[in-house]
């Protein structure tokens, strides 16, 4: 038997393809399909089953047309209710594949159709577990997500109990030496303090994640829901994406259009730049907001733009937009694309220079806006008479700016507040400075 990790650093997110003999069990698997089939062919193997742990908000998934193109069988709660053709994988019961067996286990927590998948070895004993969004390294999974979206929608203090449920009567049973596998990594918003480490073990989680410590239910609910992180506006889309199946990901990615850089973009459609800071400063079309090419470029394209809202992308190179159009396709964003193009000659508006000295003189002489998360915000008030509203809620919110003074931004380190500089200036008359990295110094 072997387990092989594919992990997915823009998203922080882990599937898994299980080997023994000559077939292929994949778990949760990413958008782009063809590095499971080059495994599979690299072992000359078969992939007879793929299993959706629940469906996830965070990253869609190609579990359909992974299915269509093997034949392999889609195993799933009965409780998700999805559009496809499945398999139920519930409390109980068993998917051969080899010498082995994968046996499932219902977690609801995470969401009310969350399963986790017990790997036993040769010899029938524990061996490992895939723990989807249940159980993180450092963590358990959120109970907040699913409010709102999804065939079933559950409160999340209902949820968080269900969590304290599956963590102590399901997987806290399991022996120390049981390894850990979970669906995400430090950087995902599927939860809220997830380790560095991509593999555990029961016993080491046990003893250091300090959602598996001893606590009285009341206790736990409240200690989960405390300062959990946004939730971008993409996130209840991937979960009815995920529940349909999405559309096949090399035959979506390439219907989006490349256009020249001379092309008229049509009126009222947003346009999204995502070079540098530096070069969307130096010349950009007028309205439109910089998300810079990032780590975590699709996660705050998914933030800030809403699942139902067409935009243009325009990228440094040709190359880069290709690149990125893969990357907004694992959000499942790829058909909101109206044209990709690069740096358009009539990209004209410039962004005016910070005077931080000034700034720094005399803070007063400008109105100062916080764009950090609320957590953030509690724990330290950077600029006393400062506004405050997150990233993720500003463009609905810019009504509520001030602008009888000229507006300088902050976040907490210099990202943000450069987005968030781009998408005010985009809608306001009034100068729009970014403090940037000067943050740091107070």
């Amino acid at each position: 038997m072997k387990i092989e990790q594919f992990y997915d650093e823009n998203l922080a997110h882990a599937s898994y393809a299980i080997l023994s003999e000559n077939e292929i069990a994949l778990i949760d698997p990413a958008r782009d399909p063809h590095p499971y089939f080059q495994y599979a062919e690299k072992n000359n193997a078969t992939i007879k089953a793929v299993i959706e742990t629940h469906p996830h908000a965070d990253f869609v998934s190609s579990h359909v047309e992974i299915s269509k193109k093997t034949g392999a069988g889609i195993y799933v709660s009965s409780l998700l209710n999805p559009l496809y053709d499945f398999t139920p994988f519930d409390e109980g019961d068993t998917i051969s594949i080899g010498k082995i067996k994968l046996r499932a286990i219902n977690t609801p927590g995470h969401s009310p159709d969350s399963i986790s998948v017990i790997i036993t070895d040769e010899d029938g004993k524990d061996y490992a577990l895939a723990s989807g969004d249940t159980l993180f390294i450092g963590d358990v999974g959120r109970p907040d997500l699913r409010e709102n979206a999804g065939a079933i929608q559950k409160a999340r203090q209902d949820l968080a109990r269900m969590m304290y449920d599956s963590i102590h009567e399901k997987l806290l049973k399991l022996s120390d030496d049981v390894l850990v596998y979970p669906a995400h990594g430090a950087g995902s918003l599927c939860g809220k303090a997830l380790s560095q480490e991509r593999v555990s073990t029961i016993g080491q989680q046990r003893k250091e994640n300090y959602a598996l410590q001893p606590m009285s239910e009341e206790k736990f609910v409240e200690t989960l829901l405390q300062d959990q992180p946004m939730i971008p506006k993409y996130f209840g889309n991937s979960v009815e994406l995920n529940r349909k199946g999405a559309p096949d990901f090399e035959a979506s990615i390439a219907a989006v259009p490349m256009l020249d850089k001379n092309s008229k973009l049509e009126e009222n459609i947003l346009v999204v730049d995502s070079r540098s800071k530096e070069n969307y400063g130096k010349g950009h079309l007028k309205g439109s907001i910089n998300i810079p090419d990032c780590k975590s470029f699709e996660t705050w394209l998914g933030a800030i733009v809403g699942p139902d809202e067409n935009f243009y992308l325009i990228c440094e190179s040709e190359e880069k937009c290709n690149e990125l159009i893969r990357r907004i396709a694992k959000i499942g964003y790829e058909g909101l694309i109206k044209g990709a193009l690069t740096n358009p000659d009539n990209a004209n508006e410039k962004v005016s220079e910070f005077d931080y000295e000034a700034f720094k003189e005399n803070s007063s002489f400008f109105n100062i806006l916080d764009v950090r998360n609320f957590g953030e915000r509690r724990d330290r008030v950077i600029f006393e008479k400062s506004e405050f509203i997150p990233l993720n809620q500003l463009r609905e919110r810019l009504d509520e700016i001030k602008t009888d003074k000229p507006i300088v931004i902050h976040c907490a380190g210099g990202m943000r507040s450069a987005i968030a500089q781009s998408i005010v200036q985009s809608k306001k008359d009034t100068q729009v400075f970014d403090l940037g990295e000067k943050v740091r110094e107070y």
